[in-house]
């Protein structure tokens, strides 16, 4: 099935779970690309990088964004490869922007789970079309691979940021607390995929998600997410927490993402 046609089959399910999977989006050559910028990201953290592992611990939980524009392997897949396609035609948007990237890295042994969370009540954007691309450059079992709460970006509630480090909420005054969603489970219905690298799965900014640690004695667990937004979205400066941080040169509060700072990337 061509990509095209795959979308077009996977949109409904995106308007309605808030996550899909794509098979085979990218090549083996855009994979070894983003394998090279993981390998200098982590060499040369940049401003935002974060050791969620505590020292002393097994294993390692790296993480870090908004480096794209001094790696150029992350600015040529995000610029020139199919992500904002995907991006926006799953949305249903006319124009895409770069939001950020995000890198999360989790070495063999790493004990750290994600918390569940989900991401807009962090970000400086407004709106309905806004979606992470989350791709692994290492073959993963659902039971390893990042999980979704089914619906829950419909829900029309807005939860508090999650600390990575300790999962304690982040000060956010606008949000509630984050429901405890592992005592809830029965209550809910949670997809997630078996990937191989080349698959990515596209989500809802904010449909609920978390992540296992990676329990593996052997293999990496490296992925990649790219954020991205569409026609609805606006710049705003949340109270409280914010990541990433306001950056210079962003719009004004309440315009349109379109900017030296977050480009249009694909349009329709």
């Amino acid at each position: 099935m061509s990509l095209a046609a795959q979308l077009a089959d996977l949109k409904p399910q995106y308007q309605a779970d808030g996550a899909v999977c794509v098979r085979g989006a990218f090549s083996s050559e855009w994979l070894a690309k983003l394998a090279l910028g993981v390998e200098r990201n982590m060499a040369e953290p940049g401003p935002y990088a974060k050791e969620y592992t505590a020292p002393g611990a097994p294993g390692r939980f790296f993480g870090d964004y908004c480096n794209w524009r001094r790696i150029p392997e992350y600015e040529d897949f995000l610029l020139h490869s199919p992500a904002a396609e995907i991006a926006g035609t799953l949305m249903g948007s006319a124009k895409v922007n770069l939001f950020h990237e995000h890198v999360l890295v989790k070495e063999p042994g790493t004990g750290e789970r994600t918390p569940w969370h989900h991401d807009q009540p962090y970000w400086t954007v407004d709106g309905h079309q806004v979606c992470s691309l989350w791709m692994a450059l290492d073959p993963l079992r659902r039971e390893m691979a990042v999980e979704f709460l089914a619906g829950s970006h419909n829900w029309g509630r807005w939860f508090r940021p999650k600390r990575f480090q300790d999962s304690a909420d982040h000060q956010a005054e606008d949000f509630e607390p984050m429901i405890d969603v592992e005592a809830e489970r029965a209550q809910h219905r949670f997809i997630g995929w078996d990937l191989e690298p080349g698959d990515c799965v596209v989500f809802h900014a904010l449909v609920l998600h978390g992540a296992p640690g990676n329990t593996s004695a052997q293999h990496r667990r490296r992925a990649v997410a790219s954020r991205w937004t569409g026609d609805d979205a606006r710049y705003v400066l949340r109270r409280g927490y914010m990541s990433p941080p306001p950056q210079p040169g962003a719009p004004e509060p309440g315009a349109a993402m379109d900017s030296g700072v977050f480009p249009v990337v694909w349009r329709a």
